[in-house]
């Protein structure tokens, strides 16, 4: 064979493989394939794709998934399914082999995440080193869900432009908490200063600034403003802020009640078992209208507060005087300066329209007894009617001025008809 018979031969061997490379390369689904065949072998899941697949080769690989699902083997439940994800990855991460997690960019489009199915898998992998991926770009997720065995969140929303674990985070996240009756609309701005120790089971500074919304269908709603920070501790499947400092700017509103009050709170924050808990806690109330008849006391606390399925109050503490608009009290109550110390107990529906136990005092006069807060609003609203709030209970005073007549040794039981099983005492 003569040399150029010989060059014509290798020349053509090179252009047949370029053109099967060539045809191979062309096959999206092929390359989708290989790629979620080695991650998902590595990973001990099963990672499919059923839609249309994309890929680009030049400037930063990029892939692009459509109708992914992702479970263990022999599981009909999904951990993982997404309409789109797509994963942008530098050629030195590719030559890494795995051993170094840098991606230029992540995005997912209706994720949906099921939780008691990722623990499940956790639960079944060696235990190895925990490490963070760097995004360089960041991470974009659209309309994702985490779904839990008692609760939902859906409409997730976040903007990440980047992730590295060794500098500050800062994200966008949007989302709605739904655990029937109750849902929490959420779009806060956070900042976590060193995200490493997010899955090193270590505390680290965190703030959230932004607007929450927390709904009970169309009976009432709480809008607000709430600002919150502290040191930061994530778990298995809970969340430690402690302590935690919480600022609130918000209003209850119900079909006829419009009432704005900020908040502080301040002490160890867990959510865990689908429910918020501060315990213990201080609590300071103030009113927000400037108007003289603001309904709002100005109080300070300390105590329990639980929020989830059912709101919890375990609160002691001091009014610091009888609101204005609040009905008068008649002499000497009325004219007295005091504080009034108070003891008071709720465990029922986050609506508040459960009975709640109230004990309070002002110097020699005391009262023990029971409420319904929706039907104390619309006593205190009312123009005309029984001069009576809605309570039941005792009180005793020493003396009491009623209509220009003085009573002394005074102790008078009220009935606003309540159940047997509703008389609960702080």
């Amino acid at each position: 064979m003569t040399r150029r018979r010989r060059l014509l031969l290798v020349l053509a061997l090179i252009a047949a493989v370029l053109l099967l490379a060539a045809g191979w390369l062309s096959r999206p689904r092929t390359i989708a394939g290989l790629v979620t065949g080695q991650v998902g072998n590595a990973l001990g899941l099963e990672i499919r794709a059923e839609g249309a697949t994309h890929y680009r080769l030049r400037g930063t690989p990029q892939l692009v998934l459509r109708e992914v699902s992702v479970r263990e083997p022999g599981s009909t439940q999904p951990l993982l399914t997404a309409r789109r994800i797509l994963v942008a990855l530098p050629w030195s991460t590719l030559r890494a082999g795995g051993s170094a997690l840098v991606a230029q960019r992540v995005e997912l489009d209706a994720p949906h995440l099921d939780l008691p199915a990722l623990q499940h898998w956790l639960a079944s992998r060696p235990p190895s080193a925990k490490r963070l991926p760097t995004l360089t770009r960041g991470l974009r997720i659209r309309q994702g869900e985490i779904a839990n065995d008692d609760w939902h969140i859906d409409g997730i929303d976040v903007d990440l432009p980047l992730l590295a674990p060794a500098q500050p985070l800062r994200a966008r996240l949007r989302g709605r908490y739904r655990d029937a009756p109750l849902a929490i609309p959420v779009d806060v701005a956070v900042a976590v200063i060193h995200p490493e120790a997010l899955i090193a089971d270590r505390a680290t500074g965190f703030a959230a600034y932004g607007r929450i919304s927390v709904e009970r269908g169309a009976q009432w709603r709480l809008p607000a403003y709430v600002a919150l920070s502290g040191p930061l501790r994530l778990g298995a499947d809970e969340l430690h802020v402690v302590p935690a400092r919480l600022g609130v700017a918000a209003s209850y509103e119900s079909a006829a009640t419009h009432i704005p009050f900020a908040l502080g709170l301040h002490g160890p924050l867990r959510f865990d078992e689908a429910t918020w808990t501060l315990a213990p806690v201080g609590l300071a109330l103030r009113g927000r209208d400037a108007a003289h008849d603001d309904p709002v006391p100005t109080l300070d606390a300390q105590g329990t507060l639980a929020l989830g399925r059912t709101l919890v109050l375990r609160l002691d503490g001091a009014l610091a005087g009888w609101p204005p608009s609040w009905p008068a009290l008649p002499p000497p109550l009325g004219q007295s300066q005091s504080a009034l110390p108070f003891a008071l107990r709720y465990d029922g529906s986050p609506a508040l329209d459960d009975v709640a136990a109230l004990r309070l005092r002002r110097d020699a006069t005391r009262f023990d007894g029971r409420f319904r807060l929706p039907e104390v609003l619309a006593w205190i609203d009312q123009t005309d009617g029984t001069p009576l709030p809605p309570l039941s209970g005792s009180l005793q005073a020493p003396t009491i001025e009623i209509s220009g007549a003085r009573l002394e040794g005074v102790q008078v039981e009220m009935d606003a008809g309540e159940r047997p099983s509703e008389r609960t005492t702080p």
